[in-house]
């Protein structure tokens, strides 16, 4: 065998490390989202307190209380699912993780 890698052995361990970095990724995320929601919650802090400057407070600032005014803008997040971070605004279609469920244990 020679010295330099044939193109599949390289398209291998570029999978090989992609997986890598994708496990590391979630374990990093997990952790760092615990971290966040420790210090959210032993600091009582709110959406914009974390984000303050969001979509919905220009628009406020603005002074558009309109329907016309907040077409299009996005609206903050009510529920998030405590296991992958993802969150909903209860508006249209639940997702998957709330249908059925009770939606006061996910509310935000």
């Amino acid at each position: 065998m020679t010295e330099e890698a044939s193109y599949k052995e390289l398209l291998k361990e570029r999978q090989d490390l992609e997986q890598r970095i994708q496990e590391a990724r979630r374990r990093e995320f997990a952790k760092a989202l615990s971290q966040v929601r420790e210090l959210v919650s032993e600091f009582d802090m709110s959406p914009q307190d974390v984000f303050p400057g969001g979509r919905a407070s220009r628009g406020a600032a603005a002074g558009g209380n309109s329907a016309a005014a907040n077409a299009g803008q996005k609206v903050p997040p009510k529920y998030r699912d405590p296991q992958t971070g993802k969150t909903w605004t209860g508006r249209g279609k639940p997702p998957l993780w709330i249908q059925g469920q009770d939606r006061e244990q996910f509310a935000i």
